[in-house]
């Protein structure tokens, strides 16, 4: 697969700015910047040293395009394992066309998206699932999805499924050998460590399936639900929750026909608020639309915030909240529900006391004055399992890897069960090469041109 031709791409952010980073990879890379680079020193960039960097000017029949840096990388010391030349021009969104296009005349071909990575994998200055990490890590938009991809890209997940895919590879070994001598009746493969082997396999996918669900919503943010009946401060919350006007207030109830969304980090971790349109009975379409929307959005949701009303005494029907409260959890029983009590400004201390002590999981804020935010975004928090995170334990955040580890615990399992009934060698084999070759794919040592078009295509240009 790996294409002899030399690409370029842009490998800075496009659009103007102080610099920009123009990228070769390839056989060619230094004979074709060559034709183009006059260095002030007057030496030939092609017999220059790897990692060095040299002040000159593009130049073509005499015109000067700019005064540039470019960088020397020589295989196969380099990202893609290839010869690789980094130009680092001005800016300027006509400068950059005007050298890339002097490089596509001079033999270079416009790289794909993600085509860079995608040498570096087939070239084994990474693994696949290292490579899939150089996506994340550029996605990443708050410190937990970040750690996460860092520690993935530095191969923290690829030594632990090598380390597991390596010990069972030896025991196949054996067992494959246990085969060759079928008429000895012979056993190579010890079968208590080989049953110790299993558990410890098992014990570490298990271990990696369940942090799917901690890693998935650290990659995506958590999505939470704001919701209630019309005008009792929900787009306010919004708005100081973000310390931001976002959402449109008003006294008129229904101000919120459609949902309004954005994102915030707390404590390093992703949440998506999502503000929905208030939830009673109306006759007007555009408003029951808006509602309908609601209970979309609070499926899609992982935490559900439940703003209560207040009577016009600044009171709070109890018997009633908890009608509606108990309706929401019936409808929505896997959801997390947190009952926020909203303009706690207008209501007395012991009205609060006696809240507290009649509606389990609730928190007392002013969305208005602002007051116990900082309390609602540390309850929030607490929702999410970062115990992992904290100690650094490996964490899966792709729905590709999460695929391939619970068919490989199922392999396992098979394997398991063959060891403990009896099963002949043969019949044990075929289920260990399936859980070998699904620890593979994980890592790329199984692979096919479909998955590494897949992958890859969800790259940006010039990585």
């Amino acid at each position: 697969m790996i294409s002899q031709e030399t690409i370029v791409a842009l490998a800075s952010p496009s659009g103007a700015g102080a610099i920009a980073i123009i990228r070769l990879s390839g056989k060619d890379s230094l004979t074709i910047a060559e034709q183009l680079f006059q260095s002030v020193s007057g030496k030939s960039i092609s017999k220059q040293k790897t990692h060095t960097i040299h002040l000159g000017h593009i130049v073509e029949d005499g015109k000067v395009f700019d005064q540039v840096l470019l960088s020397i990388f020589k295989n196969p010391h380099s990202y893609t394992g290839e010869d690789v030349v980094e130009i680092s021009c001005h800016g300027s969104t006509h400068i950059q066309q005007q050298i890339i296009q002097l490089l596509l005349r001079k033999g270079c071909r416009m790289a794909q998206a993600g085509e860079f990575t995608l040498r570096a994998f087939l070239n084994g200055k990474l693994d696949l699932s290292q490579a899939e990490a150089v996506a994340d890590l550029i996605s990443s938009d708050n410190e937990a999805s970040h750690q996460i991809a860092m520690q993935q890209m530095r191969g923290g997940f690829s030594n632990e499924i090598a380390k597991l895919r390596a010990e069972l590879l030896n025991f196949a070994s054996l067992i494959e050998l246990e085969l060759d001598f079928a008429e000895e009746d012979v056993e190579f493969a010890d079968r208590t460590q080989f049953q110790e082997l299993l558990t410890r396999i098992e014990f570490v996918l298990k271990r990696l399936i369940d942090s799917f669900a901690v890693g998935n919503v650290i990659k995506n943010g958590i999505p939470v639900a704001i919701v209630g009946e019309p005008n009792v401060g929900k787009s306010t919350l919004l708005n100081a929750l973000l310390n931001d006007e976002r959402a449109i207030v008003s006294e008129i109830a229904g101000t919120t026909r459609d949902t309004i969304e954005d994102e915030l980090t707390i404590g390093g971790i992703g949440f998506r608020f999502i503000d929905t349109a208030g939830i009673r009975e109306t006759k007007n379409v555009v408003e029951s639309i808006g509602i309908k929307k609601t209970f979309e959005k609070i499926e899609q949701a992982q935490v559900v915030l439940y703003l209560s009303p207040l009577t016009p005494k600044g009171g709070i029907e109890v018997a009633t909240l908890k009608k509606e409260i108990a309706q929401i959890k019936n409808q929505f029983p896997l959801k997390t529900l947190l009952i926020i009590f909203n303009k706690m400004d207008l209501m007395k201390e012991s009205q609060i006391s006696n809240l507290k002590s009649q509606i389990s999981n609730s928190i007392f804020i002013s969305a208005k004055e602002k007051t116990g935010i900082e309390d609602l975004k540390n309850q929030l928090l607490s929702f999410v399992n970062t115990g992992a995170l904290r100690n650094n334990e490996t964490i899966v955040t792709n729905t590709r890897h999460y695929d391939s580890l619970l068919k490989a615990l199922e392999e396992i399992q098979k394997v398991r069960f063959g060891l403990n009934s009896g099963l002949p060698s043969d019949l044990m084999a075929i289920d260990i090469k399936q859980a070998l070759y699904y620890f593979g794919e994980i890592t790329g040592e199984v692979t096919n041109d479909e998955l590494l078009g897949n992958i890859f295509a969800n790259f940006c240009i010039g990585k």
